[in-house]
């Protein structure tokens, strides 16, 4: 008989569940699609005693996930405790020393520390998987390392954060303002209590730089990666983006050109009628452009216990068949960092901003915008409130280091009553 995959499970919330009810309910499926049986033999987590929905007596456990991880009775240690130092980083390192593989769903840790460990790994000889760590259940990790392999990437871009998406969609149905569909999706189990991670794009921000690293074969840059939250969007922004044929979305966007490597996650202007525009709800979506291939779309759940623990398995299965490969698509020893690009390249505008009630005042705004060669494509005033006069610029394609020292300029005057509000119209 083939010796069996054995496995130890760091972490057992929502997705270590998720991953011992597959294979408690998978078996025999399991083992016919990984040429072996595979077998959970130890667990970790910090509480025996919480009621997890699943049968844990029949294995081993550890109180501490580092003493798991040096175990010498299993094959692959699954990292799903989450954490960008601390236990986590400190169990992969240990399991790494040992001789195992390593599947995660840690996109913060790998985000920080992803280079060290693919060299790690691979100097033993070992797999550093992470298909959960980035949207869920789409099979983005995998597209991108095999599936597309053959392609020169152009463009990775989506939406990579379901929090994010709920909020903005549901403000945009319902009407609601932005506070009140937070706690909403803090109740429904979308947002954490502390939902910062999410609302100001660093979930986000983290999946795109592992994207990236795979896309265009350099080491992970999170701190490359250009972050903007949701948290300044408003009513007034979705309401008046829908009437110009737009949504608004937490979009990230990964380019190589001459210039370097352009990195980004930040609320953007996306067609009404685009895939993207039209996604709702927590669901994710990733687009890959690749030379020969062309564009290509992929979507679905981006969290929660079955997705991410199919995603899981998915690398658990590969291992048992033998795919090991390395972590980011080359030797993470002969990837090189990507130079930044200073700037994207040139792309519309969406402006809004509050403006002194006054004669004159429209004259010096287009004088400021057009001072740094910004320029007006389109304007909308809405009804005056009180001494303010809410208003609305879509500007021709301009360069972001145009767009700044204009916002830099409005920010200063008097004129101006508030901190503008800029977001780029993305062609998608």
């Amino acid at each position: 008989m083939t010796n069996p995959l054995r496995l130890g499970i760091a972490g057992l919330g929502t997705v270590g569940a998720g991953v011992v009810k597959i294979v408690q309910t998978h078996a025999d499926l399991l083992a016919a699609r990984g040429g072996r049986p595979i077998r959970i033999v130890a667990v970790s987590a910090r509480s025996r005693g919480r009621e997890r929905g699943v049968a844990l007596d029949a294995y081993a456990w550890e109180d501490d996930p580092v003493a798991l991880a040096r175990r010498d009775d299993f094959d692959v240690l699954l990292e799903l405790m989450g954490g960008e130092d601390g236990p986590a980083k400190a169990a992969v390192e240990a399991a790494i020393e040992t001789g195992k593989h390593v599947v995660t769903a840690n996109k913060a840790m790998l985000a920080h520390h992803g280079q060290a460990m693919a060299e790690a790994a691979e100097a033993r000889g070992v797999a550093l998987r992470y298909e959960a760590a980035v949207a869920g259940g789409i099979p983005i990790v995998k597209a991108l390392g095999e599936g597309l392999a053959a392609n020169g990437i152009r463009r990775v871009m989506g939406v990579m954060n379901g929090t994010c998406n709920y909020i903005l969609t549901e403000m945009q149905a319902r009407g609601a303002d932005y506070a009140e569909v937070l706690e909403e999706a803090q109740r429904l189990g979308y947002a954490e209590a502390d939902p910062s991670f999410d609302v100001g794009g660093v979930d986000a921000a983290h999946k795109l730089a592992l994207l990236a690293a795979l896309g265009f074969g350099t080491r992970v840059d999170f701190a490359g990666v250009q972050t903007e939250g949701i948290d300044r969007v408003t009513l007034t922004d979705i309401a008046h983006a829908e009437d110009m044929g737009y949504r608004i979305k937490l979009l990230g966007v990964a380019s190589m050109s001459e210039a370097g490597l352009e990195q980004r996650m930040t609320p953007c202007l996306v067609p009404v009628d685009s895939a993207l525009g039209r996604l709702a709800g927590v669901t994710n979506a990733v687009m890959v452009e690749g030379d020969f291939v062309g564009a290509t779309h992929y979507e679905g759940p981006g969290a929660g216990e079955g997705p991410t623990a199919s995603a899981v398995m998915a690398d658990v299965l590969d291992i048992a068949r033998g795919l090991i490969g390395p972590a980011f698509g080359a030797p993470a020893a002969s990837l090189t960092a990507a130079p930044r690009a200073a700037d994207a390249g040139a792309a519309a505008y969406y402006l809004r901003m509050s403006l002194h009630d006054a004669p004159g005042t429209l004259a010096k705004v287009a004088a400021a915008l057009g001072e740094e060669g910004v320029s007006i494509r389109q304007m909308r005033q809405y009804d005056h409130e009180g001494g303010a006069a809410p208003a609305i610029f879509m500007t021709h394609p301009t360069s972001r280091a145009a767009l700044d020292g204009a916002l830099g300029r409005l920010g200063g005057m008097k004129e101006c009553l508030d901190q503008p509000m800029a977001l780029r119209v993305e062609t998608v």
